[in-house]
């Protein structure tokens, strides 16, 4: 359980850096997905 809300906790602490919304940090973590399987299928 601990394990989770730290994540949670980190996740809202870059969502509130960065001004993003969910939608937006979603969108964030799945360009930085399709960028590192872009670059280690090389």
């Amino acid at each position: 359980m601990k394990l989770i809300e730290s994540h949670n906790l980190v996740i809202s602490w870059y969502q509130n850096k960065l001004g993003l919304s969910e939608c937006g940090l979603l969108w964030l973590v799945f360009f930085k997905g399709v960028f590192a399987a872009l670059f280690l299928k090389d």
